[in-house]
């Protein structure tokens, strides 16, 4: 798998490059250690340096559950009664229980991989699979901690890692049920995975560890408050409000909708980050928007799912900010991601360019620098294209027939609605091309050993 001893870029020439300020043209961008030491506008090219036609930053993917990449596809038989989220669960947990951690690593690769391929450089893992099958303890308990890392590590992603805190099956502190065993830990227990989880992405160039309490049903009140003291400077990520009948639940449980008793009961800010959170009241969309919060959209899984769309005008027209992810991993692509989450807005409201932030402007161009912009604040990174950060960047091949004589921001408009991940080139990791020609350096070789270990879990 990847070792990283590629040569890596020292100077990337591009026609159009897409900066913190806007598209520019003739961008000499210049590589050292990994990180962008100058980028230069209206330059000329030099010999030594490689040259392509454009390129974008690439998008963080705030909400991941990789393992889940293992069962793409294998939930689509319509059940006995009406299917749901909860159907979905159920299968999911059935999957899930014959996964060994060298079974997760597999598929995490080669899911990291997909996304490097189709636009996204860096991954939030948020990870709740912790114990051996049927429960058991590892003797390191981060030992499916490490697994991630070491998939973050081959394929060459970013990683920000979110351990899950999962303690409960339900509102009011409702005992687990046996099928979540592999994924139950108390604070006690969570306080060490986080100390393995730091110990497990040291040797990345770049890792960050969040936290992540599951979501409402899942961590009481008292160890929400609990969690506090373990989450100072790190990422908070919390599932929220994604099915109607979380809400319906919550509301019998508290007398408030989830969003709402959040607010109320947690000190949330920029640092956090809301998943889904689909089902919102205006009240509660506009008080989410002011508290700071990233809300973590995930189009695809979504739609996949049948959750619902999340109230985007209302939350935007309070200044929200918004990332997107890939969740269960049904389909790994980051165009499609934002497309879909334009076009959801279209089909609700029966109107176009529902997300450009103003008349005149263009709807791609506004998507992608929004979802750059919050997906990098949920994974406690930098965005962009600036000096400091990591050469994290997506070269597209503008002779793509849907590319062709674009500039400025109709390349990336024709990016998000037309080309889509069929344009893609080239990818940067840090200034490393692991993928050329569309296809990631180690495609191949993990191809084989994920269809060994689908094989076994698929029989």
């Amino acid at each position: 798998m990847s070792s990283g001893s590629a040569a890596r870029a020292t100077s990337l020439f591009f026609r159009h490059l897409l900066l913190p300020a806007g598209w520019a043209r003739n961008v000499r961008v210049k590589i050292e250690g990994g990180l962008i030491s100058a980028t230069d506008a209206d330059a000329d090219a030099r010999p030594d340096d490689e040259r392509h036609d454009c390129g974008l930053p690439g998008m963080p993917n705030l909400h991941s559950h990789a393992f889940q990449r293992g069962m793409a596809g294998l939930a689509e038989r319509r059940g006995p009664t009406g299917d749901s989220f909860w159907t979905w669960r159920d299968l999911m947990y059935r999957f899930v229980e014959r996964m060994t951690a060298d079974d997760v690593r597999v598929i995490a690769t080669l899911a990291y991989i997909e996304m490097l391929e189709r636009g996204f450089t860096r991954v939030g893992e948020f990870h709740y699979l912790h114990h051996d099958r049927g429960g058991a303890r590892f003797a390191d308990i981060a030992e499916m901690s490490g697994a991630i890392a070491a998939a973050a590590a081959d394929s060459g992603i970013g990683l920000t890692l979110l351990p899950v805190l999962y303690c409960h099956a339900g509102f009011g502190g409702q005992p687990p049920r046996p099928d979540q065993a592999r994924f139950i830990l108390d604070l006690d227990g969570y306080a060490r995975l986080l100390e393995g989880a730091d110990r497990a992405v040291a040797a990345l160039p770049d890792g960050v560890v969040g936290t992540a309490p599951h979501s409402l049903r899942a961590v009481s009140p008292g160890q929400l408050k609990q969690l506090e003291q373990l989450t100072a400077g790190r990422p908070v990520h919390i599932h929220i409000a994604e099915q109607v009948k979380e809400v319906d639940d919550c509301v019998a449980w508290s007398g408030q909708r989830p969003v709402e008793w959040l607010l109320d009961h947690a000190d949330v800010d920029g640092r956090w980050c809301l998943v889904h959170a689909t089902h919102m009241t205006d009240a509660e969309a506009t008080a989410m928007a002011r508290s700071g919060a990233i809300a973590g959209l995930c189009p695809i899984t979504e739609a996949n799912l049948g959750d619902g769309l999340f109230p985007a005008e209302v939350f935007l027209s309070a200044g929200g900010r918004y990332g997107v992810g890939s969740d269960s991993n049904v389909l790994i692509d980051c165009a499609e991601e934002l497309r879909l989450l334009e076009y959801g807005q279209r089909l609700a409201r029966r109107e176009r360019n529902v997300l450009a932030r103003g008349a005149g402007r263009s709807t791609g161009a506004d998507i992608y620098a929004a979802a750059l912009d919050g997906g990098a604040t949920a994974l406690g990174v930098a965005a962009g294209l600036t000096i400091g950060a990591p050469a994290d960047i997506v070269s597209l091949d503008l002779r793509h027939p849907s590319l062709d004589g674009r500039e400025g921001d109709a390349i990336t408009d024709s990016y998000v609605f037309a080309a889509g991940s069929r344009a893609i080139d080239c990818v940067w990791r840090r200034g490393d091309k692991l993928v050329s020609g569309g296809v990631h350096r180690d495609r191949s070789r993990v191809a084989t050993y994920y269809r060994a270990a689908l094989g076994k879990l698929v029989a």
